[in-house]
């Protein structure tokens, strides 16, 4: 018969301390090895200095671009390349419009039924006195849609690149707060002109229809008047009444509506149904159909995005 052994005869033998470190109730090592924190090792500029000197001096010997043949070889191959290519093209542009109509001949592209259909139907079909806004806005609206994509696109892809996030932006106003210093003289010009181009601005997008503007020229008024504010009383004056915010409802709210005016105008058009919308009396301010409300999407649209490159580009926010 095995003899049972006392608690304190077995803790001393290997077996017990082999199941206690394996359980994880004591470490083996802890109180008999002498453990020192790691000390970082600082190495001296000079030391640095040499390295970089080494490394580059490396780098120079493996990657010789100076006398390297191969490099030499392709850069000389690209040059001919480049030529060729160029001369290429000229070649084909010179036969290209060799091809072209003669200035006046009746064979001409200008000279078919699209732009006499514009200058003699087109007030009766769109209501428009102008004839350039009347044929972008309705005829060609869908083109002018993707051209207002393009702006919303753009001030996106500047947003990503430029825009800072809003503590860094915060602090780094701090910092210049001190530096401020606006001047009188552009103070009291800006408030004499801005509400002056407001108006203008204003006046050209709701008269696209009816006289030369619309919404590409008079929103670009307003934005050039925005920015004169900003320029002269800051940005945190201009946030009292357009900020982020206000920015971001009002730009994808004016591209959201002019797609959705003209999704049912394209829809109609495509399937030859009258689209109920009433062209108003031509000259007056409240006619042409569709292009009134497009002209103001249009100009709110050009507005934001003139506004929003310039502070991107100056401050780095909105």
């Amino acid at each position: 018969m095995s003899k049972k052994k006392p608690d304190f005869e077995y803790e001393r033998t290997g077996a017990y301390k082999f199941f206690k470190w394996l359980s994880g109730e004591e470490d083996a090592y802890v109180g008999k090895v002498e453990m020192k924190p790691q000390r970082v090792k600082k190495t001296s500029e000079k030391t640095i200095h040499e390295r970089m000197i080494e490394r580059r001096l490396r780098f120079d010997k493996v990657y010789e671009i100076e006398d390297n043949k191969i490099v030499r070889g392709f850069n000389k191959l690209y040059y001919v390349i480049a030529v060729i290519f160029l001369v290429i093209m000229f070649i084909t542009l010179l036969e290209t419009v060799s091809y072209l109509p003669a200035v006046g001949g009746m064979d001409k592209a200008v000279n078919n039924e699209v732009p006499k259909r514009y200058i003699e139907e087109g007030l009766n079909e769109t209501g428009s006195v102008n004839i350039v806004t009347g044929m972008i806005l309705t005829y060609r609206a869908f083109d002018t849609f993707g051209e207002t994509n393009v702006l919303f696109v753009a001030t996106i892809c500047v947003m990503i690149m430029l825009m800072l996030d809003e503590a860094l932006l915060k602090k780094r106003e701090e910092s210049r707060k001190s530096q401020i210093e606006f001047d009188p003289i552009l103070q009291g010009t800006a408030k004499i002109l801005v509400p002056i181009i407001f108006i203008f601005g204003i006046y050209i997008v709701l008269n696209g229809q009816i006289s030369p503007g619309g919404g590409f020229s008079g929103g670009a008024i307003l934005g050039a008047g925005m920015i004169l504010f900003v320029s002269a009383f800051g940005f945190k004056k201009t946030q009292e009444w357009f900020n982020e915010n206000v920015y971001r409802v009002a730009k994808v709210t004016a591209l959201s509506m002019y797609g959705c005016i003209g999704l049912y105008y394209y829809t109609c058009g495509a399937n030859g149904i009258d689209n109920h919308i009433p062209l108003g009396i031509a000259g007056h301010i409240l006619s042409g159909g569709i292009i009134l409300p497009i002209d103001i999407c249009v100009g709110i649209e050009v507005a934001c995005t003139m506004y929003a490159f310039y502070a991107l580009f100056r401050r780095g926010g909105l």
